[in-house]
């Protein structure tokens, strides 16, 4: 493959929702640009770009798969983007360093939930956006049903490049407005007869080609004269304002295509090849610093690397941009993120699994490389006395938790090793080894991104593991004050142990003052302030420890111990063994022995001060919030919010989004544990949700009632 130039490269994107044929337009594509010289099936499994066992066990893409095509004096780059929600992450790491998004729609079902989904994104990064309407052989496909919808939701600017002359089982021919030709397939697709337009559809044909060449004089003042003063425009001329509202997004071309049967897929690549735009005409990258880096070849050499992968009898197979500058074979650059060097051994661009080896690649290409030392996902290579880094890739939040643990506790560090690296190659899989509720949690998207590292571990891996529901990360807290004292005291000959602790407790929020008098029944305890630390907990909340002992009665030296056995409880909380937050206490009192006091009297004086000050303090349970927005189609909304409120749920507030109603609520995370799969069995896969964390609030008394209970009971079982 020869070198490509900066202004000869574009970068695209593959999106649209499951089951809209993304992966067979890649590989007609790929048949097209004569990368392979057969066409494989989703089916068979025998795609180029679902190669990995998962995908052909499911039938679905789980990741982004790159390839390129040399078309027409071009170098198009392709990401091949999964289209379940649930692996959203590849298509956020292929828009951040794609140029162009074809959004793939299946003519049966429209505009879907993925769509919706992946277009926000589009919108989120500027990226242009060329519609691909895909599936018209089908008996039930509804072209005209599919652009109402596009145009309902983004509006004029949807315009059509192409229509079907007869869409359905017979399907074989559009009509081109920009070209005013009709293209007909034979029944194995691939090279169209270019045709006049038939009589019957030259009006039609007439009324779209001049919307598309006003549409596209809109978006350059020179075209906006020509076209006043000629009504029309040549088609170089349309071209050339296509490209220009492609890049500003103000208008998103719309062209038909019959993938599984290559029709018009070739006549979409030579739109790509002369409209989308190149990488040099596209926003400027910025590093984490704010600089601006111009894709130059002459520039300084960095690569910023957004996908790895590991492959059978290779290793680690690292995926990057060319920010900037040019990159060869025996290249020594260093890491900015993690202070090392690496040497590019080899370079390749990719087809799926395939590589081709090539010797240098210029600012704005992607391509791979294999056996780097310490590279990880979202870092940056540059060359000598260069420190660009790059952050600009944001995955969502994890909306599906489980606990994972080996079959056999023998492969439990087996198992670690395993999910570190794995989450290197998808990154919106989360693992927390969590000390506090004794778990490995696992987050992702749903519950197929969790299934499908199951599959992986187990039959790529041969390690069993199996999925529990994970432990809900409670809180404590109190709500009114209370005193209590202890007394450590032990002899067992020589030295004993003594120490006294008297101390108050009640709620803390930020900025409260500590009161002068407390009165607890008829007695009164004065305050004075020796000293106050405040303690932003691990976990969330604060400690604040007062000092208010006066006399001497304890030593300021047995202070940190104290403070220590307090901390000890608050990391196991009296009612639950949850961690305790948002507490005061006052040490204002205590005794010592000359002798036998010491740290650990002290330590455990505090601890069981505290305990028995906390559970007279109205101890309450409080458990995690989140704030939930559901996308969901109006039909379904009635049985989606009647789903919620048995989720404990406090609904916030509704806005409509054409034809989509967006709920927003805050429901605990309890309730939660299983939603994406009943939120999809609900609304028959069409609605979609993100969850964030809100906060902490008291549980219900019942639902205390029963949480208190089952410690107990486990306490009883160890």
């Amino acid at each position: 493959m020869k070198v490509y130039q900066t202004n000869e490269i574009k970068n695209i994107a593959i999106l649209g929702s499951s089951g809209s044929g993304k992966t067979t337009l890649a590989e007609a594509m790929l048949f097209e640009g004569g990368v392979i010289k057969r066409r494989g099936t989703v089916e068979a499994g025998t795609t180029v770009c679902d190669y990995n066992p998962v995908e052909k066990e499911y039938g679905y893409s789980v990741s982004s798969t790159l390839f390129c095509v040399e078309w027409q004096g071009r170098k198009l780059n392709f990401i091949d983007c999964p289209g379940s929600d649930d692996f959203i992450g590849g298509a956020v790491s292929a828009l951040n360093v794609t140029d162009t998004a074809l959004m793939v729609l299946n003519a049966q079902y429209g505009v879907e939930v993925g769509t919706i989904n992946q277009f926000r994104y589009t919108e989120q990064f500027g990226k242009p956006v060329i519609f691909i309407v895909n599936h018209l052989d089908n008996a039930i496909a509804d072209f005209d049903g599919t652009i109402a919808q596009l145009r309902d939701r983004y509006g004029k600017n949807v315009v059509l490049i192409q229509y079907p002359v007869n869409q359905g089982a017979a399907f074989n021919a559009v009509v081109d407005v920009l070209k005013m030709k009709m293209y007909r397939w034979k029944p194995e697709g691939g090279v169209p007869d270019v045709l006049e337009i038939p009589a019957e559809e030259a009006d039609k044909a007439a009324e779209l080609h001049a919307a598309l060449v006003e549409a596209a004089a809109e978006h350059d003042d020179n075209l906006m004269e020509k076209y006043f003063e000629n009504d029309s425009l040549t088609e170089d001329e349309m071209r050339l304002g296509i490209t220009a509202g492609l890049a500003t997004r103000g208008m998103f071309p719309v062209f038909c295509v019959c993938a599984g049967r290559d029709m018009c897929v070739r006549r979409t690549m030579e739109f790509l090849g002369n409209v989308a735009p190149t990488v040099d005409k596209m926003p400027h990258v910025r590093t984490a610093d704010g600089i601006d880096v111009a894709p130059d070849p002459e520039g300084p050499t960095s690569l910023f690397f957004f996908k790895t992968a590991v492959e059978p009898h290779i290793g680690q197979v690292s995926f990057f941009k060319v920010i900037s500058g040019k990159v060869k074979e025996g290249d020594d650059l260093a890491n900015a993120n993690r202070g090392s060097k690496e040497r590019i051994a080899q370079l390749f661009t990719m087809a799926g699994q395939t590589r081709t080896q090539v010797s240098e690649l210029m600012a704005g290409d992607i391509g791979a490389t294999v056996k780097l030392k310490d590279m990880r996902l979202g870092n940056t290579l540059n060359n000598k006395g260069v420190d660009y880094t790059y952050n600009f890739i944001k995955y969502p939040n994890p909306k599906y938790r489980r606990a994972i643990k080996p079959v056999n506790e023998a492969d439990a560090e087996k198992l670690s090793e395993l999910l570190t690296r794995m989450r290197e190659e998808d990154p919106t899989w989360l693992v927390e080894q969590s000390k506090e509720l004794k778990q490995t949690i696992v987050s992702g998207q749903g519950e197929f991104h969790l299934r499908t590292l199951k599959w992986r571990l187990e039959n790529n891996e041969k390690i069993a593991i199996e999925y529990l529901e994970p432990k809900i990360p409670y809180r404590e807290t109190i709500t009114k004050s209370a005193r209590a004292d202890y007394r450590h005291k032990k002899q067992s000959g020589g030295a004993g142990q003594f120490g006294e602790v008297h101390l108050i407790v009640e709620p803390y929020t930020e900025g409260m003052p500590t009161p002068e008098v407390y009165r607890f029944g008829n007695q009164e305890y004065k305050i004075s302030l020796r000293d106050v630390q405040t303690i932003d907990l691990e976990w969330g909340g604060k400690l604040v420890f007062v000092n208010s002992i006066v006399g001497g009665s304890i030593d300021a030296r047995f202070l940190p111990a104290i403070l220590k056995g307090v901390m000890a409880r608050m990391e196991q909380g009296p009612l639950t063994g949850s961690y305790a937050r948002d507490v005061r206490i006052i040490v204002y009192d205590g005794k010592m022995h000359p002798v036998d006091s010491n740290e650990i009297s002290f330590m455990l004086a505090g601890r069981n001060a505290f305990s028995a000050a906390f559970r007279e303090a109205g101890p309450k349970i409080l458990e995690p919030i989140y704030d939930v927005e559901v996308s969901v189609p109006a039909d379904y909304l009635g049985d989606v919010m009647g789903d919620m409120q048995g989720r404990r749920a406090i609904i916030m507030g509704m806005n409509s989004e054409k034809g989509y109603e967006i709920l927003m609520a805050k429901v605990p995370l309890k309730e939660m544990a299983s939603y994406s799969t009943s939120l999809s069995s609900i609304s028959g896969g069409r609605a979609s949700f993100t969850m964030k964390f809100a906060s902490y609030e008291l549980v219900p008394a019942d639902v205390q009632e029963k949480l208190l209970k089952a410690y107990a009971e486990s306490k009883e079982e160890d």
